[in-house]
């Protein structure tokens, strides 16, 4: 994959870095993360940018933990068996009512 550079400018602060991956990827990630940090602002009325980074990188870690939670317990798994059920039941349905090749 061609390297991607990235302009990040978030909280009085700014610089770019080059990267491996997807460009729209890329901006995905910094807008969730641009999210967070607002959220964090709000909820907690912290104006220091760095407390504010710190404290938003620990609930993005708190989001990961509990989603490698929830995968570990099988709900994951679960869900990826209904996925994979309804996937096959709406298959079925479509050969139904599809008509068959003369």
């Amino acid at each position: 994959m061609p390297k991607s550079d990235l302009r990040v400018d978030l909280l009085g602060t700014s610089f770019s870095i080059t990267v491996d991956e997807d460009p729209f990827y890329l901006k995905i990630l910094l807008d969730k993360y641009r999210r967070v940090i607002e959220n964090t602002q709000k909820t907690t009325g912290l104006e220091d940018p760095l407390k504010t980074a710190v404290l938003a990188g620990f609930l993005l870690c708190d989001e990961v933990e509990k989603l490698r939670a929830r995968e570990n317990t099988g709900l994951g798994v679960f869900n990826s068996m209904q996925v994979e059920e309804l996937t096959l039941d709406l298959i079925n349905r479509i050969d139904n009512v599809l008509p068959k090749e003369i």
